[in-house]
């Protein structure tokens, strides 16, 4: 008997592309929508006069075989093994991230050694009442004074708000196991598992995360299944607790595609209210409520053949607004034509409409010259060529009233067969992108069949990259 089932994947990042991957591979039709004009997402590599930049620093390392193996099958021999080396820059010195304990404390001199010292013991004696803000996790693992050096300024830059008002989700599950404790035994212990922040060596395409993608879309569309650029969703019909079908907007003209199956990583708000008809008014309510961070990359040629020898950098110096620093070349050096040149990755953390996101291209590309020269790392007229990049919806905000939303809207999507979420933003979760893979991944799992919760990857234990501490 044929198989009539077609599947609809809006969003072609990590996500919706290893879905229809996977999809392709079960002997499934699907086309795959995605909204700008290339595919990957917030995995994606710019190329700007010849220069690689990406959306963010993207390592791959993966505890999950079944990610690990699209991987090489995609790519094969063309990643890189790469040896990290990021460090927090703190008052104009340099500290290793993750934390070093010994070498942190010799560089801070003997009276900041004691007090760091004095304040983790009095933390680990009379902690903190965990009361779920970001504030009082990190205080209680890391002693109040190393939070307020190492953390607070960096954290508050890329969330826009005080550690008080961030939920302790998102570092349990960004940085779950590390602790000063923990880093002074495995600093001292070789051989300890080591939590995904402490990561030393990594895999990276010699080309940019992008070259994954695009080779996989490429793969995709020679075994038949469809890609489609620049269609940015506009309603998604249903009639009841069925999904009809997806309509797009290209080229100022709607296209309807139609499906049987329907998966999306599209933000969670945007989907909620692009429902036709209408979800009910208390939905929408919860939909709008939620809350996300926007980036910016402002990609600056140098003329120096190197600058400073790290991946990446930290930048927790209050008085300038950039929050991390990537050097693509120390990625691979492949993203920069000329051997003789350096391309840097300032990273602006702001939220869409306001001043930051606002400013034109050039005022953002004269901001990014003056913090390199501040910094230290070059004068501005060394600066020979610099590129900016929006990203909208880059990071879900985990505030005090996430959850409740989200709970909500799980709740009226899990009434419908035939629609799932998958992704970063199609499940409001600050995942990483193997774990935004394998949401896809049971995803179709359960198109084809089973019945698995794609919500739960990377909360419960069978899905952390670290089952053990």
């Amino acid at each position: 008997m044929a198989d009539d089932r077609r599947v609809v994947i809006v969003g072609g990042g990590p996500a919706g592309l290893t879905a229809a991957y996977a999809l392709m591979k079960a002997g499934l039709p699907s086309v795959v929508l995605e909204k700008e004009a290339q595919v990957g997402g917030h995995a994606r590599t710019v190329c700007h006069d010849g220069f690689l930049f990406d959306v963010g620093g993207h390592r791959f390392f993966t505890k999950i075989p079944e990610v690990r193996q699209i991987w090489q099958e995609v790519l094969g021999e063309r990643f890189l093994r790469v040896r990290r080396l990021s460090r927090i820059l703190y008052r104009g010195r340099f500290f290793h991230y993750p934390l070093k304990p010994l070498e942190a404390l010799w560089r801070m001199g003997l009276f900041e050694s004691g007090w760091v010292a004095l304040s983790y013991t009095r933390k680990k004696l009379f902690p903190m009442p965990e009361d779920g803000t970001l504030e009082s996790w990190m205080s209680n693992r890391f002693g109040r004074r190393l939070f307020l050096m190492f953390f607070k300024t960096y954290t508050e830059k890329v969330w826009g708000r005080k550690c008080t008002e961030i939920r302790s989700d998102w570092a349990a599950q960004r940085i779950k196991g590390l602790t000063l404790g923990g880093a002074m035994r495995n600093a001292l212990v070789p051989g300890r598992e080591r939590p995904r922040s402490l990561i030393e060596e990594f895999d990276y395409p010699r080309r940019g995360p992008g070259m994954l993608w695009e080779r996989m879309a490429e793969r995709l569309r020679e075994g038949g299944q469809e890609i489609r650029l620049e269609r940015d969703v506009i309603r998604i019909r249903h009639e009841g607790a069925t999904v009809r079908a997806v309509v797009s907007g290209h080229s100022g003209q709607e296209d309807e595609h139609a499906g049987t199956h329907f998966l999306a990583s599209m933000a969670l708000q945007e989907l909620i209210l692009a429902l036709d008809p209408p979800a009910p008014a208390e939905v929408r309510d919860h939909a709008r409520a939620l809350r996300y961070r926007d980036f910016i990359t402002v990609a600056v040629v140098i003329r120096r053949p190197a600058v400073f020898p790290d991946n990446w950098i930290y930048v927790h110096t209050p008085d300038v607004h950039v929050a991390r620093i990537q050097n693509y070349k120390n990625w691979s050096a492949a993203m920069v034509p000329d051997p003789g040149q350096t391309c840097l990755g300032l990273e602006y953390f702001c939220n869409e409409g306001d001043a930051l996101w606002s400013m034109p291209d050039a005022s953002l590309e004269a901001l990014a010259r003056r913090e390199v020269a501040r910094l230290g790392f070059a004068a501005e007229d060394e600066v020979t060529g610099a590129a900016v990049l929006r990203q909208r919806k880059a990071y879900p905000v985990y505030d005090w009233e996430y959850k409740e939303h989200l709970a909500a809207l799980r709740s009226y999507l899990d009434g419908f067969g035939n629609l799932q979420m998958i992704g970063r933003n199609g499940l409001h979760k600050y995942n990483n992108q193997d774990h935004a893979m394998l949401t896809a991944l049971l995803a179709v799992r359960n198109l084809l069949g089973e019945q698995l919760d794609v919500w739960a990857v990377n909360t419960e234990n069978e899905y952390q990259e670290i089952t053990t501490t």
